[in-house]
């Protein structure tokens, strides 16, 4: 008996001393961001570390399919850095504490204590957490249908430890909400990247197919913890070189990395391809030879990637040709694509991007009227991938009426994560809670709770396709996304992709939490950071529903007083509309009618500036100066105040993030404080250019009233 004593002193002492050298190795390491949320740092709180050790004993899985290797992997990989040692891999349970993980197929403990209704709600993607006893031993299952559901699950668990959360009781049950949960890279081929923020493209063209960058596997890993199942690899400003030879050879070397992982691949693609690399005289898509065209090069593409995931199509919107050009129509244009990709299970996604001023003056109504008559006559697996707001990724924007309004056609929604307005990679803006204010508006398409969320997810209409799609922030930067900070916000996508009724704060506290320290303090200064910082971002730059009022092409700083030579619709004065008499864009009933095109009760509400949100108030109504706000003050004081309140707010962060020193490490603390510091700076330019701006109109209105 003294002999099992004094080995067992001996092991846990070995052990110990390996945890303290594991810690120490990671900290003389530093950090540069790299691991993401990913990082499995050793766990600290020995209590904690007590719970899990006796649960995590070996990894009982089936490594002989891709997917299941790569959980197995990610298992292995992420409990070793948890727990500061190896968990080896069983291929029968034989501990107590035991992590089973796969199919019914593949794992016998699977079939054998889980019944065949258990996993019958689960899909293909979906997965169940659960504790259980296996010869009166306590064991820890990841149960799925299929190997994706797996690795999902695989992360989940490991999400659970990384946050500090028990695992003892396991009753976890988790399928997605929505079926394609992509990432929509606006990458070119030269490897720059239209509002990127990050460095220059991941996509290593030029060395494509032979060399396999390691990022490659690392990006695939992130996005399959998130939930995110594709990819968009080039940008929706397509070229048509993507689709020859040679690139189609290097999009099926991607593949091959990211398939492991339940990411398909997808291309944007040039309308008129068939003309520029195909030698034909047209592209008119009812024309034989070019419907011929597209199916045959469509084949091709799925020779090559058997489980490619479809066509991404910006047309007739800022320069990129479309079916107009021929006296055709969007669906003409959407359809023959959709025919090229139907027999493979392909998807086309077709943008709604389009803002042609010659169907209306008011750039908000313009995608509407031009595909609302066209509703019910896209073929089936068709999408209509359409912004969150209806004019381009402002900071704050109503919902576009798009949502909603066509019942007979699933719309994909489109978010940008990439903070192209929002201070690029300047600022820390977590848009979350944007996101969540977007998906829980109320559209009342079929009354009330018909919101933006459940008509993405089909719960509404009850199509069979599904989407959202995320404008990428990731670039060839080590951290991936420029401001560290901005890596929760490829967070938050994934996670609201795979259930978009989780809160904006749940999902930062998860990242806080795996990205930086479980310390409660910092967790906490870090929630408020994060939680106010969107709304300060719009007191900082658009409040009460003003819009683009950034400086023109690199859509940073203010610039409120730019007028476009040529479109109206790019200039900042088209949007706010200052003048003595007062401020905003008249889309009310009286003005553009822009309120027509959202449902009752929503369409009365906003159409009445006493009863519209204030946040929107200037986004659908043009107002004197003096108009009387809910806090008592004036339009003119009000806006005043949410400018001095976007600016105080980012002087605010620098101050909480400094009360942190020591407690982040010195890396990444320097690299968020320098830009708080830009922050701060940009924030009090565009306090005070706005407020000099748009006081030149006010002022005198408010100097008559003081000589009155």
């Amino acid at each position: 008996m003294r002999g099992k004593r004094r080995t067992g002193f001996f092991v846990r002492t070995v052990e110990v001393l390996f945890g303290v050298l594991f810690l120490a190795a990671a900290s003389a390491q530093g950090e540069d961001g790299s691991r993401l949320w990913l990082r499995y740092e050793p766990i600290s709180n020995m209590e904690i570390r007590a719970q899990y050790d006796k649960l995590a004993s070996e990894i009982v899985i089936d490594r002989s399919e891709p997917t299941l290797a790569a959980a197995a992997e990610e298992l292995q990989r992420g409990l070793g850095g948890l727990l500061g040692r190896e968990v080896p891999i069983a291929d029968s349970a034989g501990q107590a504490g035991a992590i089973a993980a796969g199919t019914p197929r593949s794992c016998p403990l699977v079939k054998s204590l889980l019944e065949e209704a258990d996993l019958k709600q689960a899909g293909d993607e979906g997965y169940l957490l659960r504790s259980a006893v296996w010869n009166q031993k306590p064991i820890t299952l990841i149960a799925a249908n299929q190997p994706r559901g797996v690795l999902y699950g695989s992360f989940h668990l490991l999400r659970l430890m990384q946050t500090h959360q028990p695992i003892d009781r396991l009753a976890v049950q988790e399928k997605p909400k929505i079926q394609r949960r992509l990432l929509n890279h606006w990458d070119n081929l030269d490897g720059s990247v239209e509002r990127g923020y990050a460095g220059r493209s991941i996509w290593k063209w030029e060395q494509l197919p032979e060399v396999i960058d390691p990022r490659y596997k690392d990006y695939a890993r992130a996005n399959a913890s998130i939930g995110i199942n594709g990819t968009v690899l080039n940008n929706v400003n397509a070229q048509a070189k993507i689709l020859t030879a040679p690139y189609l050879e290097k999009t099926a070397a991607i593949a091959n990395v990211l398939r492991p992982y339940g990411l398909r691949v997808y291309l944007s693609v040039k309308f008129t391809s068939p003309m520029e690399i195909g030698g034909l005289s047209t592209c008119d898509p009812l024309e034989p030879a070019v419907r011929r065209w597209w199916k045959e090069k469509t084949e091709e593409i799925y020779r090559l990637i058997p489980d490619f995931g479809g066509f991404l199509v910006k047309a007739y919107s800022e320069g990129q040709p479309g079916p107009q050009m021929y006296g055709r129509t969007h669906a003409d244009g959407a359809n023959m694509l959709a025919e090229a990709a139907a027999p493979y299970g392909g998807i086309v996604m077709w943008r709604s991007f389009v803002y042609d001023l010659s169907i209306d003056s008011d750039r908000a109504k313009c995608a509407y009227l031009e595909f609302v008559p066209l509703d019910g006559q896209f073929a089936k697996n068709v999408m209509i991938q359409t912004k969150n707001g209806p004019i381009d990724f402002q900071p704050r924007e109503p919902f576009n009426p798009l949502f909603g309004a066509m019942a007979k056609t699933p719309l994909l929604l489109e978010l940008q994560i990439t903070q192209e307005y929002t201070g690029q990679a300047n600022y820390l803006v977590y848009l979350g809670p944007q996101w969540k204010e977007v998906l829980d508006s109320d559209t009342y398409a079929r009354g009330p709770g018909s919101t933006v969320g459940r008509i993405v997810d089909s719960s509404v209409f009850g199509h069979s396709l599904t989407g959202i799609a995320g404008v990428s922030g990731i670039g060839s930067d080590v951290n991936w996304t420029g401001h560290p900070f901005s890596q929760a916000n490829w967070y938050a996508f994934g996670r609201l992709g795979w259930n978009h009724t989780l809160s904006a704060e749940t999902l930062a506290e998860e990242w806080i939490r795996m990205t930086f320290t479980n310390d409660k303090e910092v967790v906490e200064v870090i929630g408020k950071m994060m939680a106010g910082s969107w709304e300060a971002c719009v007191d900082t730059m658009t409040p009460l529903g003003l819009a683009h009022l950034m400086a023109e092409g690199h859509h940073y700083g203010p610039a409120p007083d730019f007028v476009h030579p040529v479109r109206h619709d790019w200039s900042s004065t088209y949007y706010h509309r200052a003048e003595p008499n007062g401020i905003g864009f008249d889309r009310s009933t009286s003005g553009t009618g822009a309120v027509l095109q959202y449902f009752s009760p929503l369409r009365e509400q906003l159409d009445n500036p006493k009863t519209c949100p204030e946040k929107y108030l200037l986004w659908f109504h043009h107002l004197p100066w003096d108009w009387r706000m809910k806090s008592g003050q004036t339009l003119w004081e009000d806006l005043q105040a949410h400018y001095h309140r976007g600016a105080a707010y980012a002087e605010w962060m620098q101050s909480a993030w400094a009360s942190l020193e020591g407690k982040i490490d010195p890396e990444r603390f320097e690299e968020v404080r320098r830009r708080l510091q830009i922050q701060a700076d940009n924030a009090r330019q565009w306090r005070d250019v706005c407020l000099e701006y748009f006081g030149r109109f006010a002022n005198p209105i408010e100097k008559q009233k003081a000589d009155r």
